[in-house]
């Protein structure tokens, strides 16, 4: 694909995520299915519940992840400058949107060691997708992409779905689990894999589990289809009446960290698909999540300002505060064993 094409590609799905009319899952995350009993009597003081935990050995202020998010051009320089900034100010962790443009073509979109110096303390994820993991540079790209932006760890992103809805998309994934495990023994930051919004299951989560990867992201259904996008960037009417078809695809964000959690009480997870707010941070950790990622929720901020991103995610960080407060909860190990009721007759 030519450089102008993989740009155009990335403008679309940004100009797309931010209309807040288009591309939303007709999928729920599951969360709602959920709810925590409340402690009228929590006997702790508000201010001194402690958030902090940490991620491949940085400390992090609070468990949340600024989830990967995509883009074109200079905007997407702006928006990862802005989103570095906050995540060094607010503590924490950051991982970048797929790097290929950046590999393979001469526009970086911003994913230089720029980032670094402006996020020196936090984490950083690198990420490409598993498509270019399995190509024949799969692990040249993989150096790169963490050399780039001086990483802490990489995110390999599972699009299946998307990729066979793309008009040129990468349809064969023979091999890609394997590329993934050599990958895991030679590359010198721990892996991370993640799907990018239909969720993971079980049996491959184990599969992945065995082959060495070091943390999962569920990214389960409920917030940005990537189906409906591909939909929305179709030009042919069939090809957007069988993207659409998809638009509710995928195992809800909340059912997939309950199973795999279940499953594999020993893989660290993340939970994204679908958050919005502290309660549903809450609700992942309680469910089973190390740490939970927000992407499209802070998109519209991440585009405007380092101010409008601190502030979203403030407002998130005192929302889980409230949230620990109201169950009893002095910090993020009690929040786990918080009492957390199903209510599967709600809407």
């Amino acid at each position: 694909m030519k450089d102008a094409e993989l740009i155009q590609r990335k403008n679309d799905h940004l100009d797309i995520v931010l209309n807040p009319t288009r591309a939303v899952s007709r999928a729920r995350n599951g969360f709602q299915h959920w709810r925590f009993e409340h402690c009228a009597l929590p006997e702790l003081n508000f201010n001194d519940i402690d958030l902090s935990t940490s991620l491949f050995g940085r400390p992090l202020k609070a468990p949340l992840l600024i989830s990967s998010m995509t883009g074109g051009a200079q905007r997407a320089a702006n928006i990862n400058l802005h989103l570095a900034a906050a995540a060094q100010r607010l503590g924490l962790a950051m991982g970048v949107g797929s790097q290929r443009v950046a590999l393979e073509s001469k526009v970086n979109d911003g994913l230089t060691r720029q980032l670094r110096d402006i996020a020196p303390d936090v984490p950083l994820l690198a990420n490409l997708g598993a498509a270019q993991i399995g190509s024949p540079h799969g692990l040249d790209y993989a150096r790169r992409a963490v050399e780039m932006i001086d990483a802490d760890a990489l995110i390999v992103h599972l699009n299946p779905l998307q990729e066979a809805l793309q008009n040129g998309g990468d349809r064969d994934w023979r091999g890609i689990l394997s590329a993934i495990a050599l990958l895991v023994k030679q590359l010198s930051v721990p892996v991370v894999v993640k799907e990018v919004g239909a969720g993971l299951s079980v049996p491959v989560s184990r599969q992945l589990a065995d082959a060495g990867v070091a943390m999962l992201d569920v990214a389960g259904a409920g917030g940005t289809s990537w189906a409906a996008v591909e939909g929305e960037r179709a030009i042919d009417p069939r090809a957007r009446a069988v993207a659409m078809a998809f638009a509710d695809w995928g195992i809800p964000t909340a059912d997939a960290l309950s199973a795999i959690r279940q499953a594999l009480p020993e893989v660290p997870l993340i939970a994204s698909g679908g958050i919005v707010n502290g309660i549903d941070v809450a609700k992942a950790l309680a469910l089973g999540a190390d740490l939970a990622g927000l992407a499209a929720a802070v998109l519209p901020s991440a585009s405007a300002s380092e101010e409008a991103v601190t502030a979203c995610f403030q407002t998130l960080i005192d929302q889980l505060r409230t949230a620990c407060f109201c169950t009893g909860s002095a910090d993020l190990a009690a929040l786990r064993h918080a009492t957390l009721q199903p209510t599967r007759g709600e809407a």
